[in-house]
């Protein structure tokens, strides 16, 4: 095969492949004589790996100690495991689109609440949280849980759901979490040195039962991208706030 033709077959560009050649990725296949690449079926496989360890969200890096690891296996054995992540793949596009086909059905028939279609466990959870009128923050709350009820895999929606149930069965917490929003939502044209920065941690902590530190590493939140979209929607001074709790309920747990 020539670059071209195993590009095509793999699904990615002949820069692409080129690429993988520089960085080390995919070994130089042996020439013909007028100098053209001549790719064969481990290259193929090997060129297969490489895209789909790249999608699974490796780095490059990551990927050639994966290969690294590879090295001494048999062919048949990359290729079923290369089956295999197709297959949890075309699973989880499956299940996105019929997530996506019901929220569909919902619009069209004029259904679909601000925060669309949610499990049974997030709708108790919102019923039980009441509404905070004129509230961005609890807006923005309502959004990302509803977001984190679609794309989470069940154990951890049901983790993280279970955390927070305990507020709604308290009033006087319910309270408290309302008060919350309250001084986000004064936050919203604040500097994050504002002193109210501090009050809003400590009340937001106070609401947060002590389970959900088990969903907190290194950083003040689990998710990566999801995270940093979180707070891209925040101000500076209530994403400080967001920190200072998250900073506050690991004290609290040590």
């Amino acid at each position: 095969m020539r670059i071209g033709e195993i590009a095509a077959l793999v699904g990615i560009t002949p820069r692409a492949v080129r690429h993988y050649h520089h960085l080390g990725l995919l070994p130089e296949p042996v020439r013909r004589a007028n100098g053209y690449r001549e790719y064969g079926i481990r290259d193929a496989v090997l060129l297969a790996r490489i895209r789909r360890l790249a999608e699974l969200g490796l780095g490059l890096d990551e990927v050639r100690d994966v290969l690294a690891d590879d090295e001494g296996r048999e062919l048949v054995e990359v290729l079923e495991e290369l089956d295999a992540d197709l297959g949890r793949q075309e699973a989880l596009i499956r299940a996105r689109r019929e997530r996506l086909t019901e929220l569909l059905g919902e619009a069209r028939a004029g259904r679909l609440t601000a925060e669309g279609p949610v499990s049974p466990e997030l709708a108790g959870l919102f019923s039980g949280l009441g509404e905070v009128p004129e509230s961005p923050m609890a807006a923005k709350d309502r959004e990302i849980l509803a977001l984190l009820d679609s794309v989470a895999p069940d154990e951890e929606r049901s983790r993280l759901i279970g955390a927070m149930r305990s507020m709604t069965e308290d009033p006087e917490a319910v309270a408290r979490a309302h008060d919350v929003y309250v001084r986000l939502d004064a936050l919203a044209d604040a500097a994050a040195d504002d002193p109210r920065v501090a009050e809003a941690g400590e009340a937001l902590a106070a609401c947060l039962p002590d389970s959900l530190i088990a969903d907190i590493g290194e950083h003040d939140l689990p998710g990566g991208r999801l995270a940093e979209a979180f707070f891209g929607d925040f101000s500076a001074a209530q994403a400080a706030a967001v920190h200072h709790a998250f900073h506050v309920l690991r004290e609290r747990n040590r």
